[in-house]
């Protein structure tokens, strides 16, 4: 319990800024079966989660947060060998004795101690089960036949909090994977061009998975109000704008 509430104090910490008490950054409390989840908005691809004694990174990148302030990484996720997304500087900075560290095999020669996970495998730590599911890209191409995300090449994860599904896609469009996710509570699904989706690609995964909250994010300069419209009529889906362009 001290741990936890150690852990929590931190998570906390970091999220604030001294100066003017302006937030350093963003942050979401949500509740599940066995406690808080708290999600740190970082921007861009990098978030945050905190969950009773775990702190886990999903693609921590120096150019979006100072990870010297950061609390240790129990656990780090890397979605692929991008720059915006691989930063081995800030995983060197995050990592403990402890840390856990799952990528992609293309991330490998820049993740000391790191292990592949592959699109469909699954793996459970510290009682928070992760699933690393297929991102790329089918219409958006670097030339002719060769897409920005190779299929396999990258993942998304799933990952499971006190029965609550969070899925952070990584950089993918709207892929047929999408509809075979199951139930998904929270969504972080990326909107820039040419190397995502755009805000129409957007909505259509959104009605396809009906996530009950929906965060665009990998967002550049894409207006977020184009994605609120598309989904109006979607009742069930909450759509939160947060700072993750």
């Amino acid at each position: 319990m001290k741990r936890i509430a150690l852990i929590t104090a931190l998570l906390l910490a970091v999220v604030a800024l001294p100066l003017l008490g302006q937030p350093k950054y963003e942050s979401d409390t949500l509740k599940s079966a066995e406690g808080n989840i708290i999600i740190s908005f970082l921007g861009h691809g990098s978030v945050m989660f905190g969950f009773k004694s775990m702190v886990i990174y999903i693609d921590p990148v120096s150019r979006y947060a100072d990870f010297a302030t950061m609390p240790k990484a129990d656990l780090i996720l890397v979605t692929h060998e991008h720059g915006d997304h691989l930063d081995s500087a800030a995983i060197e900075g995050l990592r403990s004795d402890k840390t856990k560290i799952l990528c992609t095999e293309a991330c490998l020669p820049k993740v000391r101690g790191g292990s592949v996970m592959k699109n469909g495998e699954t793996q459970t730590i510290s009682g928070i089960k992760v699933e690393a599911v297929p991102a790329y890209n089918i219409v958006h191409m670097r030339s002719e036949g060769v897409p920005y995300h190779a299929k396999g090449a990258g993942s998304g994860y799933i990952l499971t909090f006190g029965g609550k599904r969070i899925y952070t896609a990584g950089d993918t469009e709207n892929i047929p994977e999408m509809s075979k996710l199951g139930t998904i509570d929270v969504a972080f699904l990326p909107m820039n061009l040419p190397y995502t989706m755009t805000p129409e690609m957007v909505a259509e995964a959104a009605k396809r998975m009906q996530p009950k909250i929906l965060y665009p994010y990998h967002f550049g300069k894409t207006d977020t109000a184009l994605l609120m419209n598309l989904l109006k009529d979607e009742k069930g889906i909450e759509i939160r704008i947060r700072k993750m362009q």
